[in-house]
């Protein structure tokens, strides 16, 4: 009954106008945000088909060393499915998944739940038949920060005395449609704190931008036309997500994050979205606690969403 297809260039019109109207997809998922780094990461997708109509989508790559990420090269990964799925369904497409993976020589697989924040219904059948049909395993868990807007909790007595300074100072937002400047602050930011670079070159996030401009948004904070920190913004929809935050020293003893944030929570407050994700804390290579990024973005109100990655053998 189930019918099960490796994703090629020309589906991706198919691909598309799945993920359009899957219930649990941001624009993440369209090819021409995966493709981007189609180089670094040999795509292994797969499309599954009952009685010939598309019913669900599984974002994927091959490792090479018979694993099957869901997907390595995502912040997120797992099925997408539409309105109709169900969780018999759900099984029946997890046991010929297992099958047809066997039978190209993979012996696991790595799969990278979605967040229920991205979701417009609720879609955790696939959770479910991972663990009943595939008896897969939590291998990792990474700890966000997410504000449910419309039911925010009041900013800490630190972040508002951030605010008060940024007032005080005369600091603006802007939304910048150049990244060079940012990106430079980031990758001195980020080298000098961490050893570690940005996952996007400037390159690539600025031809995402292109292809999603409606999406990636970068909105910082600057005093008289000089930079003091920003952050890049992922407009999912009804959550939104900083993927990128930085601010310059001066920005920090001005409140410049504090403040930005004050504002975009408002902002998108008023839009009628429904979260603000400021995505994970844990440190670089493991599950810990980095205690004082998450420190900071729970004095903005944010709690903890999981984010989670499971593990079953073949």
């Amino acid at each position: 009954m189930v019918e099960i297809r490796r994703y090629s260039s020309d589906k991706a019109a198919e691909w598309d106008a799945f993920v359009r109207q899957s219930k649990n997809a941001t624009f993440l998922f369209y090819r021409g945000y995966m493709d981007y780094h189609a180089d670094r990461f040999t795509d292994f997708s797969l499309m599954f088909y009952e009685k010939g109509k598309l019913c669900a989508l599984l974002p994927a790559n091959d490792d090479g060393r018979g694993t099957l990420w869901s997907h390595r090269g995502l912040t997120y990964g797992g099925f997408l499915m539409d309105s109709h799925c169900k969780a018999a369904q759900m099984c029946v497409l997890l046991t010929a998944l297992n099958d047809y993976l066997k039978q190209r020589g993979f012996s696991n697989v790595v799969y990278k739940h979605i967040p229920w924040i991205y979701a417009t219904q609720p879609s955790e059948e696939a959770l479910y038949a991972i663990a009943n049909v595939c008896r897969a395993q939590l291998c990792s868990r990474d700890i966000a920060s997410v504000v449910p807007l419309g039911h925010r909790l009041p900013f800490s007595t630190l972040r508002r005395r951030g605010v008060k300074k940024a007032i005080r100072a005369g600091l603006c937002v802007k939304e910048q449609t150049d990244f060079t400047v940012f990106w430079q602050m980031l990758e001195q930011h980020l080298w000098q704190k961490f050893h570690a670079r940005p996952v996007h070159t400037l390159d690539e996030i600025m031809l995402l931008k292109n292809r999603f401009p409606n999406n990636i948004r970068l909105m910082t904070v600057c005093k008289d036309d000089v930079m003091l920190g920003g952050t890049l913004i992922y407009d999912c929809g009804q959550t939104v997500k900083t993927q990128y935050i930085m601010a310059s020293e001066e920005g920090r003893r001005q409140g410049a994050l504090d403040y930005l944030f004050g504002q975009l929570l408002e902002r998108y407050e008023a839009e009628g979205r429904k979260f603000f994700d400021f995505g994970t804390s844990n440190k670089v290579g493991n599950d810990d606690l980095n205690e004082s990024l998450i420190f900071q973005k729970e004095g903005f109100g944010g709690r903890a969403v999981c984010y989670d990655t499971y593990e079953w053998t073949l």
